[in-house]
């Protein structure tokens, strides 16, 4: 399980809200990991990882995790340091393995067939889809600059061999949940 800490917009009570989180909802065995420049007030028992020299900023990191030679090895879950996970999240693993699993944009609640990513939470192994790191470090601030988000940019990358979370697992609250009674 693997989240990105980038300057200070999130502190470093995200990653250990998340961490803590995670710890009660996931009963596979796993290791957590920060991606992080600060590592300051992230507890202990969180494996830390060093940012890749990269001239970007925040989510623009997250192309680093489709790269072959990225340190971490086998299945990677990445989640965003804004998620509340409420219960058991053992599926996110399971579901259909060793595929590329991501949620299908949350502009889905007013659009049936949207097909865009959100890339808060997504499953890949390691090396799958390298092309999107390798593509986007050979012109990062020229991608970053023309594209909304990373999840654009991944969408373009991968237009096939992907699947999205099936839309009730994982949800927006702003889109989808808060308004229920």
């Amino acid at each position: 399980v693997v989240c990105l800490k980038h300057g200070d917009k999130y502190g470093p009570d995200y990653v250990n809200k998340l961490n803590s989180m995670v710890k009660r909802n996931l009963t596979l065995e796993h290791e957590f990991v920060c991606f992080t420049e600060n590592s300051e007030g992230i507890d202990d028992g969180i494996t830390i990882l060093p940012l890749p020299k990269l001239p970007v900023n925040g989510w623009w990191y997250k192309p680093m995790f489709f790269d072959p030679k990225l340190e971490l090895k086998g299945t990677i879950l990445f989640l965003d340091l804004d998620l509340i996970i409420f219960e058991n999240i053992d599926k996110l693993f399971t579901f259909l393995p060793n595929k590329f699993i991501i949620i299908r944009d949350f502009n889905r609640y007013i659009l049936q067939n949207y097909q865009k990513f959100n890339s808060s939470v997504f499953r890949l192994e390691t090396g799958m889809h390298s092309h999107v790191y390798k593509d986007f470090v050979t012109n990062a601030p020229g991608i970053s600059s023309r594209y909304q988000g990373d999840q654009d940019w991944i969408r373009k990358c991968i237009q096939k061999d992907f699947n999205y979370w099936p839309d009730d697992w994982i949800q927006s609250y702003k889109w989808e949940m808060r308004d229920r009674r």
